[in-house]
């Protein structure tokens, strides 16, 4: 399978970490990390790589690092 491309609308400050698929094409991910120094970020990163199953070195972040709605890239495989 290639990799996957998908839109992500982030919560940070959330009591706990979910990503939920919106049956959209999109996912909202609620993030417990506050969206300082990156930490939001890099959790977001690890609760994908955990959700599809894959290492958090093949979860990028495509467009939208310093945003709510982020593009992420899912490669297959690791």
């Amino acid at each position: 399978m290639p990799a996957r491309t998908i839109d992500v609308l982030v919560k940070p400050n959330a009591k706990t970490s979910e990503l939920s698929d919106n049956g959209d094409g999109t996912w909202t991910a609620r993030i417990a990390a506050p969206p300082v120094d990156g930490k939001a970020n890099e959790a977001l990163i690890a609760l994908v790589a955990k959700h599809f199953g894959c290492a958090k070195s093949r979860v990028t972040i495509k467009s939208g690092a310093s945003g709510r709605r982020k593009r992420l890239v899912v490669e297959d495989g690791g």
